[in-house]
């Protein structure tokens, strides 16, 4: 019997020893927190080297490459700070740092499969944030 989106999803997510607090529905998508992020990067022993490709004062990319087993993938982080965040994609001064966890979340959520699943990274936008209201 062939595995359906969810079974699979929920076997990654007890292979990945993922929790409710890991774990949030947003729209139409599953987000993984940072947490959730660190603990399938240990379990998949999966390593990432960076490169950055442009950091300036208000706008920072940087690349991940990472590797998981015999899987080796790149992959891109960025972060724009703009004047408002109506023309920007963070509210955080801290663009290399953040443009630097997007990179690794979407490294590791692409390797270890969760990204064909449509669970995404919280760190990947502002607009992924859990809320808590």
């Amino acid at each position: 019997m062939k595995e359906t989106k969810q079974d699979i999803l929920n076997r990654l997510f007890v292979e990945n020893n993922l929790t409710e607090e890991d774990v949030f529905s947003h729209q139409h998508y599953k987000i993984i927190t940072r947490a959730g992020v660190n603990k399938i990067e240990a379990n998949n022993n999966i390593s990432i080297k960076y490169e950055v490709i442009r950091c300036e004062p208000n706008f920072a990319v940087v690349k991940a490459k990472a590797k998981m087993g015999d899987k080796e993938i790149e992959t891109f982080g960025s972060a724009l700070k703009g004047s408002t965040f109506k023309d920007g994609n963070t509210n955080s001064w801290y663009l290399i740092e953040m443009a630097e966890k997007r990179s690794l979340s979407r490294a590791c959520l692409k390797l270890a499969g969760f990204y064909a699943l449509n669970c995404f990274a919280e760190d990947e936008s502002e607009n992924f944030k859990r809320n808590n209201n």
